[in-house]
């Protein structure tokens, strides 16, 4: 997906929030590769979805926000950090 206004394609948090705003399944799968392989694109996929947390209406960021910590978790237990 090419991200408005902007012409690379890292998952910054601009490009992160379009792409769960208006992003189509394959971005969306793209999202997902880039969250598994890469433990800063699942922190910043959390901290895109704190900013629209309080529209009940924003189920695409409830979906990520719910998926990003689900995942977090996992990857804190599998090298053995806890809170």
């Amino acid at each position: 997906m090419l991200h408005r206004h902007l012409n690379h394609q890292q998952f910054t948090l601009t490009a992160i929030d379009d792409v769960i705003a208006r992003g189509k399944r394959q971005d969306w799968i793209q999202l997902r590769a880039a969250v598994l392989a890469d433990r800063t694109v699942l922190e910043k996929v959390l901290r895109v979805c704190q900013a629209h947390i309080a529209d009940p209406y924003a189920q695409r960021y409830h979906f990520w926000k719910h998926y990003a910590e689900r995942h977090l978790a996992a990857f804190d237990s599998i090298v053995g950090i806890e809170d």
